[in-house]
């Protein structure tokens, strides 16, 4: 890891900073285009939580990028991570594959305060990703928002608007000061939602406008349903990857928290419908968006035909099951936490591994949920398919987290094709619940 005393100003931020050469980009630097950069700082930021609320100060990751951040495919992105927290940070990339040596914990160490942390970040695949800081955040004074990153594909795909909707929740003290998540006891109050930062999210289509919406619950605990009125919701990929097009039953979606879900919509309503976006989460539900179709001029005479797939990201069709290495992994639980699962606060390398692997071999995962509750359980660095019971065929799609209710055991199959130390997460789905996690190898 390449550290240097540089201090990242609110300023540098807004204006852009260059990065100062890093090894490992130096091949890169040969080749015709230059790679891009990204300077984040992470700093306390104002953020109004509720409506008739003052501002309070948030965690917050700001970049010289105006959100989301928006790359294309196959772009190298050099990363400059300039801490201004009074607490280590490290970042988790959410859905970004076969790269160890963004890893945080097994290859990326904490930035401590006042460090700055510099890295190539490798985009080979398009997607809709999810960058936070909250990692190390449990129990801290301070919750800290997350980041969208957009890459796109190498051909451009055909629509009028794309758009994010990134959905996180918050817990209040009375006072209106956020409640970390990892404390607060199983009292905490009702979540408070977010859509972008704000209380709510409007859009605005013409007729027979197609719209990309990217999806993302970066929820630190909960598990969300969304309900589209008035449209045909059409799922193009989850967690980043294509998926064979589908229809949303019903025009709902359910992600567990990090999941990712690229819709494509086609505003065929009549001009002057509203179709509002309801926030399903166990208790009542909640209006968070609405999508208008205006009276403007439509960009065509009739709505675009059905969409193709997206390109594929050269996932392996069938996993291979007859030679695949199995292991059973008990989900973490609270109050009866298995020994082999820590909190990332007290992550070490020294610690026996999940399992070891040799590149190559597909993986099988038996994944039991001992707790009460959903436990959400992420596989850093690789995409896997959910298994049908009998071991008789899979999902057709891709993810990088899946929710295990109580009591239940899914498995998974994954290809460790790319040698590295990589991360496993789980956390039940309630505030109070401990984020945990343990390593395994690839060799």
């Amino acid at each position: 890891m390449t550290r240097a005393p540089v201090h990242l100003t609110r300023r540098h931020l807004l204006a852009g900073i260059g990065l100062a050469t890093a090894g490992p980009a130096a091949g890169l630097r040969a080749q015709q285009q230059r790679p891009q950069t990204l300077a984040i700082g992470a700093m306390p930021v104002p953020l109004r939580l509720g409506p008739n609320r003052d501002e309070t100060a948030v965690w917050s990751l700001r970049t010289d990028h105006t959100p989301p951040l928006r790359f294309r495919q196959s772009e190298a992105v050099e990363v400059a991570l300039h801490n201004g927290l009074p607490a280590p940070l490290v970042l988790n990339w959410h859905g970004i594959d076969g790269a160890p040596s963004i890893e945080p914990l097994t290859a990326r160490r904490p930035a401590l305060p006042g460090e700055t942390d510099r890295f190539l970040l490798p985009l080979r695949q398009a997607g809709t990703f999810l960058c936070d800081a909250r990692l190390l955040g449990d129990g801290l004074a301070q919750s800290s928002p997350a980041q969208a990153l957009i890459v796109e594909e190498r051909t451009p795909v055909e629509v009028d608007r794309d758009e994010v909707m990134l959905i996180e929740d918050w817990r209040l003290h009375a006072e209106g000061r956020p409640i970390a998540p990892g404390a607060g006891g199983k009292t905490v109050g009702a979540p408070l939602y977010l859509v972008n930062g704000k209380p709510s999210l409007d859009l605005t289509l013409r007729p027979n406008d197609r719209l990309r919406l990217r999806i993302i619950n970066a929820c630190q605990r909960n598990a969300i349903a969304l309900g589209i009125q008035n449209l045909d919701v059409r799922v193009m990929a989850i967690d980043s990857q294509p998926a064979e097009p589908f229809l949303a039953r019903n025009g709902r979606l359910v992600l567990a928290p990090g999941s990712r879900v690229d819709a494509v919509l086609d505003a065929t309503p009549p001009a002057g419908t509203t179709s509002a976006v309801t926030l399903h989460d166990g208790g009542s539900p909640r209006q968070i968006a609405r999508l208008h179709v205006s009276a403007e001029e439509p960009p065509r005479s009739a709505p675009l035909p059905t969409p193709a797939p997206l390109p594929s990201e050269s996932l392996p069709a069938r996993p291979d099951l007859k030679t695949a290495l199995r292991v059973d992994v008990p989900l973490a639980a609270p109050g009866g936490t298995p020994t082999s699962w820590n909190v990332p606060t007290h992550f070490n390398m020294s610690s026996n591994p999940a399992f070891r692997v040799k590149r190559g071999r597909t993986v099988v995962l038996a994944l039991t949920n001992p707790a009460a509750i959903p436990t959400a359980f992420h596989l850093h660095g690789h995409h896997f398919r959910l298994l049908d019971r009998l071991d008789d065929g899979w999902k057709p799609f891709w993810l990088d987290t899946v929710l295990v209710d109580a009591g239940q055991t899914q498995r998974i199959a994954f290809a460790a094709d790319v040698a590295g130390a990589w991360l496993v997460e789980t956390m039940a789905v309630e505030w109070s619940a401990p984020r945990q996690v343990q390593w395994f190898a690839v060799e």
